[in-house]
């Protein structure tokens, strides 16, 4: 299949409001595709710090220039600074994005509290969390988003059985190799699970002589090959909107010459025969490049 579907994560205050606007402009003129995932709470991005003791983490942020990226401010906000609210003062950005034609969907309410606290958290807790950001989103766009795809790949199998409440037909929250329907403890299915397939770039910029000049042919030579389903790739506003913007747009212009289509969730999912799609297990555990342990497809 000859579909890939751009998933943007969108994390922090800077990011909405600086490589929002870029990527869509980018995308526009390659007539691409895509889902934007918003953060919808305060940007509690300096508390991230208490990651420091995760190992491997100081490694990845030494590898991927974390302060050019997000900047000293972004860095500080939650700790020495107030958290802006990204969903109050960045509404009418997100509201620009649906109106060019993009997919808008939750990426999370406080990125750094669920990344770092969900996977273990109770039903109530993840309800909690869930609907604060839900009920951002309904009032910044004034209708229920179609989808959702955890911060930081990481759930646990409330927020699996919230999204099916929702009624949402597909969701990215984890990572793997192709879509799968999740299986969870107690034996029940949620929707569809459409995982990222390909590494970003902060997990591999910096590793085996890879760097931001010869990246995307990196991923490029992922992709050349055509596989049954297609692939799905993570993008952030803080990198590929931002100081990687070159990087992301030699990318959209490789596929294009590699024959994909690029695509949201939303046209992905309906390209797809459900009736066909493997019923696993979403566990926890590692990839290459990034440190701590994520939802992963069995």
């Amino acid at each position: 299949m000859r579909l890939i579907a751009l998933k943007i994560d969108v994390d922090t205050y800077r990011g909405t409001r600086e490589g929002v606007p870029q990527l869509v402009n980018m995308l526009l003129q390659h007539q691409a595709g895509a889902t934007f995932l918003f953060s919808l709470g305060p940007d509690h991005t300096g508390r991230a710090v208490r990651r420091a003791l995760r190992p491997g983490f100081m490694k990845k942020v030494s590898r991927t220039s974390v302060l050019e990226h997000y900047g000293l401010k972004t860095l500080l906000y939650g700790t020495l600074l107030p958290g802006p609210h990204i969903g109050r003062k960045c509404a009418p950005i997100m509201r620009d994005v649906a109106a060019a034609g993009f997919e808008t969907g939750i990426h999370t309410y406080d990125h750094v509290k669920w990344q770092d606290n969900v996977a273990s958290q109770t039903p109530a807790w993840t309800q909690a969390e869930m609907g604060k950001a839900y009920q951002q989103y309904v009032a910044v766009f004034g209708h229920p988003p179609s989808t959702h795809c955890a911060a930081g790949w990481q759930m646990n199998d409330s927020a699996y059985l919230q999204e099916q409440t929702w009624g949402m037909q597909y969701c990215s929250d984890a990572r793997g190799t192709h879509p799968f329907i999740p299986v969870l403890a107690n034996g029940a299915t949620s929707c569809v699970q459409l995982p990222t397939t390909l590494p970003t770039l902060d997990e591999i910029i910096g590793t085996d002589g890879i760097d931001t000049h010869n990246v995307a042919q990196a991923i490029l030579d992922m992709t050349a090959s055509e596989n049954e389903y297609g692939h799905v790739y993570t993008l952030h506003a803080e990198l590929e909107g931002q100081k990687l913007a070159p990087v992301f747009d030699e990318l959209l212009s490789g596929w294009k010459q590699q024959g994909y289509q690029l695509v949201s969730l939303a046209d992905y999912y309906a390209a797809l025969d459900i009736a066909q799609l493997p019923k696993q297990r979403v566990i926890q555990g590692e990839i290459p490049g990034r440190s701590g342990t994520l939802a992963l497809q069995a």
